[in-house]
């Protein structure tokens, strides 16, 4: 398990370095999104291709369902961003440190994702070490909360992408769809794709300690940089999101409230 671990932190300390190293290149430290998603496909990787001692079953699911997830996140957000420039998170830090925000990125950037993505990846990390039991209930109760988060994850942004490419919705509130039941349908399922992932390898019993990424998986996507961080803007930016926000569920989906 141990050797799980340190194959884990390696392969992310050696992906952040490289990454910082290109964004420095190319002046735009917003690659590390698109990163996000592929280091925990990274990480998956290396650890089945390191580790003889787990379940063969439980690690290749493991490692499918990171896989599926991360590459269709990186694509996603690759397609979004291509040809916009860096964030703007990024540009106002890259102003504010200056000459600085070389270093200063490397650890308030790249260290601090890095260190997210060890945490959040534990349950890839530790449901791959442990050899029993074989894949039963729980773990079929996990691939069932995976794919829920799946479905939830690419619809919504598929519906938000087609949205956003009619000009006539420009500035408007996206509440159609997934949209209606839910202010953040991707962000839900983000997090369902992790407490399946966590749940799976939960059933070998050590592999449980992985729902600790499970839950910071969720705690971020809630309350840092997910709902909580991108709502302040919104506010402010679309008209009629503040009526929007009083009738949708922020996070779980349920039926819309009426309107005061």
């Amino acid at each position: 398990m141990g050797h799980a671990l340190l194959v884990a932190a390696i392969s992310i300390l050696v992906l952040m370095l490289v990454t910082w190293g290109i964004s420095l290149a190319v002046h735009n430290a917003s690659i590390v999104d698109i990163v996000w998603g592929l280091g925990f496909v990274v990480v998956a990787w290396t650890v089945r291709l390191s580790t003889d001692q787990g379940d063969s079953a439980r690690q290749w699911l493991l490692v499918a369902m990171t896989t599926i997830w991360g590459l269709r996140l990186a694509i996603h957000l690759f397609v979004r961003n291509h040809g916009n420039g860096e964030d703007f998170r990024y540009v106002r830090m890259r102003k504010h440190y200056g000459p600085r925000f070389g270093l200063i990125s490397l650890a308030t950037v790249f260290g601090l994702q890095g260190v997210l993505m060890f945490v959040v990846s534990l349950p890839v990390q530790l449901g791959q070490a442990d050899a029993t039991p074989s894949i039963g209930a729980i773990g079929i109760l996990g691939i069932v909360v995976w794919a829920v988060g799946m479905f939830f994850e690419t619809v919504g942004d598929l519906q938000l992408t087609a949205f956003k490419k009619d000009p006539a919705n420009t500035g408007k509130v996206m509440n159609l769809g997934l949209w209606r039941y839910t202010r953040h349908p991707n962000y839900f399922g983000d997090a369902c794709v992790w407490w399946g992932i966590g749940i799976v390898a939960a059933e070998t019993g050590a592999g449980a300690w992985g729902l600790i990424g499970s839950a910071l998986m969720t705690f971020l996507l809630r309350r840092v940089s997910g709902v909580t961080l991108l709502e302040k803007s919104l506010v402010k930016r679309r008209e009629g999101y503040a009526e929007y926000v009083a009738t949708t569920s922020p996070f779980v989906p349920r039926p819309p409230r009426a309107s005061v």
